[in-house]
């Protein structure tokens, strides 16, 4: 029986609701799903890396042999195998990592929300780049902390402005590794002097590491979690070296922490996919991960190197823009004038599009930046869609 004429709700919706905000990269992905748009937006990885028969064997396989397992309620901790190949491939440096150090979650998304639940006071201070990874700024926000920016040059933040806007504050959150959305990669020596800073202060340091496996060189960087396990947060993800389609990440940190966060997680939803995890365990079990990540590092650096080659064929000079050594982004500085985001909207109506730097700011945003993803694009496209942005860039300088 329907009710007739009820009476309209007046929604009153929780404070934190009202710090809730749609995602730019995800409103701009709405656009860019036409096929006409030439799309450096998304930070989506290439789906020419997405092994689907490999994947489609270990389904197969988990289904067939444990089925009625895969298909159960599983531990709010994670899938118990799965964890400890994690632990094995983070032990090293002399470092042990155990598996009740490491939290599987629905994405690392899913653990940025976990982390700012656990450890964020209303007001409290937080501490992040100059800019950073739009998805952290979005679940952080949730829970209404002061946003501190660190400064940053060319090579990512700078460890000795730390302790200047340190005091207070609950957490520092970084991306080391081809950064979101810059691109950057922070050194060694800057890696040790920001560990150290941290720990000295006794700051919990967030080294969220999505990028690290695609150094182009095939080199990857020191973990910062191996310079100071009790005190760094380390988190992973299988979606840019297997397929984001299965939703899957981890936190590593102290038992203490990881003991709330999994308080937090079977609040919110119990536990990640059995099946998925057990998938992704009879996936890489075997070494695949060591086959099939180098194809990608490959296929990225070949596409970095078109778009590298066509701004600088294209881009009119007054423009600067960054050489990533791995990873996803190029980020480009536009002169002072152009406002990225009416760019945009010009670049749309030319069938091109790409995310504005703006968004990326948690304080005085740089208006005049841009952040273009290269991975999905075929070369040709790249070469038509950057001389299509360079036109639109000329005409204003």
């Amino acid at each position: 029986m329907k009710i007739e004429h009820p009476t309209p709700i007046n929604w009153q919706f929780a404070k934190r609701a009202e710090q809730l905000q749609s995602s730019v990269i995800r409103e701009i992905l709405k656009i860019t799903m036409r096929p006409d748009i030439i799309s450096f937006a998304g930070g989506l990885p290439s789906p020419e890396t997405f092994p689907v028969e490999h994947m489609k064997a270990a389904f197969d396989t988990v289904l067939s042999n444990q089925g009625k397992i895969a298909l159960q309620y599983g531990p709010s901790d994670g899938y118990a195998p799965l964890r400890e190949w994690i632990a094995n491939s983070l032990s090293i440096d002399g470092v042990t990592i155990t598996p009740d150090q490491v939290l599987m979650v629905s994405g690392s998304q899913q653990a940025l929300d976990l982390l700012g639940k656990v450890l964020i006071e209303d007001d409290s201070k937080v501490l992040v780049e100059t800019p950073s990874y739009l998805g952290a700024l979005q679940a952080f926000s949730v829970y209404q902390p002061r946003f501190v920016s660190i400064p940053t040059d060319d090579y990512g933040l700078l460890p000795e402005e730390v302790e200047k806007i340190a005091d207070g504050a609950r957490l520092l959150y970084a991306l080391p590794n081809f950064q979101n959305p810059t691109g950057r990669t922070l050194s060694v020596e800057r890696r040790i002097a920001l560990v150290e800073t941290c720990a000295r202060l006794g700051l919990p340091l967030i080294e969220d590491d999505p990028y690290g496996a695609l150094s182009y060189r095939g080199e990857p960087l020191p973990k910062m979690l191996t310079m100071n396990p009790s005190g760094v947060i380390y988190m992973g993800s299988f979606s840019k070296v297997l397929t984001p389609g299965i939703r899957l990440g981890y936190v590593v940190a102290p038992v203490p922490l990881i003991r709330k966060l999994e308080q937090a997680k079977q609040a919110a939803d119990l536990h990640t996919s059995q099946l998925t995890q057990m998938v992704v365990y009879e996936a890489i079990k075997d070494g695949f991960l060591e086959k099939h990540i180098p194809s990608i590092r490959t296929l990225y650096a070949n596409q970095c190197q078109v778009m590298l080659d066509a701004l600088t064929e294209f881009f009119p000079a007054g423009v600067k823009w960054n050489k990533p050594e791995g990873g996803m982004f190029i980020w480009v500085t536009l002169p002072e004038h152009i406002d990225g985001m009416k760019l945009l909207e010009e670049a749309i109506a030319q069938h091109v599009a790409f995310v504005p730097g703006a968004p990326f700011y948690a304080n005085e945003p740089e208006k005049n930046t841009l952040r273009l993803s290269f991975v999905t694009v075929p070369p040709e496209k790249i070469r038509e869609g950057v001389a299509k942005l360079a036109k639109l860039i000329a005409a204003k300088i």
